[in-house]
């Protein structure tokens, strides 16, 4: 694994804590589970905020920050709303499940940054 690699990952996890916990409002979760509410679209594009300074540390071509711009905008929407969704349907709000909800999620964002990683190394030297 690159210097690049190693770097990018541990930036885009320290984003995710910071954009999915410490910036994440009370609004943004309440809307988050409603396709198309402003919060969750906020949260996703406060994130696409955090991942694009860590892009900059690496310094990929712009098509590429611009691509893993949109695809993850895309993919954190989603994630996030199918978590909502699931926790909501199913009752899901407290207890273990909620907790495994959580836990599915976070390791779909994970993943996604790993992706992220593997595209953006292949076009950093």
């Amino acid at each position: 694994m690159t210097t690049a690699a190693i770097t990018l990952f541990a930036l885009l996890l320290l984003k995710h804590f910071v954009c999915d916990f410490v910036l994440q409002t009370p609004w943004q979760i309440g809307q988050k589970g409603i396709y198309g509410a402003r919060g969750g679209l906020v949260h996703s594009g406060i994130h696409v905020c955090g991942t694009l300074v860590a892009l900059l540390a690496v310094m990929p071509p712009p098509s590429v920050i611009l691509t893993v711009l949109v695809v993850e905008f895309i993919a954190h929407y989603h994630i996030d709303w199918g978590k909502e969704q699931t926790v909501k349907r199913l009752d899901w709000r407290v207890g273990a499940r909620f907790w495994n909800a959580i836990g599915f999620d976070q390791l779909l964002h994970g993943l996604t940054y790993l992706i992220i990683v593997i595209y953006v190394t292949g076009w950093v030297r």
